[in-house]
């Protein structure tokens, strides 16, 4: 049985082969049944979530993750997410691997969205501005570099010192970066802005969007949770990366639905439309789009076969 620990995971997760590989399920599919989402109490903090996330090929490769998520953690020095992925076979039920639940969380997150800028970003797009300074965060950077002509990175988070540090490593990857405690000013020069963070107050204002913008909006991942105010809703034209789960859990969509700002039939396309072809993405250049994702477990899936068969042919490779 494979073992792959976080710096295991990271290493069999490189974004050019993940993103071909979401691509790949997402027009292709998989067995997907509905996630087991539960608040778990946590005496004089904010709750903590459960998340249990199944999904299967038939006849090839099964898989489920248990994550947590508890943003108290942040007061202890610790992750606020944590998680483990077994993938076993889908013929025998046997367990071929345990890969690290976090790091593949993180990196098929970034993915999916790096994927869907790939088809809704402006082709030209080279300032980014990245909101939040959590472990996705740098992935996301890296992620969106592999797609877009990125020469450009603000980072705004609520510690200072946080975003400092994630620009110094954006800086490794080549770009310019600036943590800036202005994200009215970072916003309104961005092509690209992507939130991951637990807010449950709009953080980016729609009156701040320049014209071709492109949102990618992957922290409020319960109704309660927003990042954006309606006016940016309004503004956009709306994509997902699953209707069920943006319809349900996607604190910007839901409330914007609930103020009568959108419908749901306001969601021009999910992932796997886009992945197919079936919606061709961004029609205009001045264009402002909106990409919100809770997560899927048809990503999880497909991220942990990567890891698994390419940590495999590597070990191939070297016999």
């Amino acid at each position: 049985m494979l073992i792959l620990d976080d710096n295991d995971t990271r290493n069999a997760l490189p974004f050019p082969g993940l993103i071909a590989a979401l691509r790949a399920m997402f027009i292709s599919g998989c067995a997907a049944p509905p996630r087991h989402h539960h608040d778990v109490q946590v005496p004089g903090e904010p709750n903590g979530t459960l998340l249990l996330m199944p999904a299967w090929l038939p006849g090839r490769y099964m898989g489920l993750k248990q994550v947590s998520v508890f943003p108290g953690n942040a007061a202890r020095g610790l992750p606020s997410i944590f998680g483990s992925y077994l993938l076993s076979s889908a013929v025998t039920g046997e367990l071929l691997a345990i890969i690290d639940g976090g790091e593949l969380t993180a990196r098929r997150t970034a993915a999916a969205s790096a994927l869907a800028a790939s088809c809704l970003a402006r082709k030209d797009a080279s300032v980014m501005l990245m909101t939040g300074t959590g472990r996705l965060s740098a992935n996301l950077i890296e992620a969106h570099k592999s797609v877009l002509p990125l020469r450009k990175v603000f980072v705004w988070g609520r510690d200072p010192d946080k975003a400092a540090a994630i620009a110094r490593h954006a800086e490794t990857l080549g770009l310019e970066a600036i943590a800036t405690g202005d994200l009215e000013a970072a916003a309104r020069q961005a092509d690209l802005i992507s939130c991951a963070t637990l807010s449950t107050q709009p953080l980016i204002h729609g009156d701040w969007l320049k014209p071709g913008a492109h949102l990618d909006l992957v922290g409020a991942f319960k109704p309660t949770m927003r990042e954006t105010d309606d006016r940016c809703v309004s503004r956009a034209t709306c994509f997902v990366d699953t209707r069920a789960g943006a319809l349900s859990e996607g604190g910007d969509v839901v409330q914007a639905i609930a103020a009568g700002v959108i419908t749901a039939d306001s969601i021009a396309a999910d992932l796997a439309e886009l992945a197919r072809g079936d919606h061709p993405g961004r029609t205009d250049e001045g264009e402002i789009t909106l990409f919100k994702s809770v997560g899927a477990s048809l990503e999880d899936l497909a991220g942990a076969i990567f890891a698994f068969e390419q940590t495999n042919r590597e070990a191939s490779d070297e016999l």
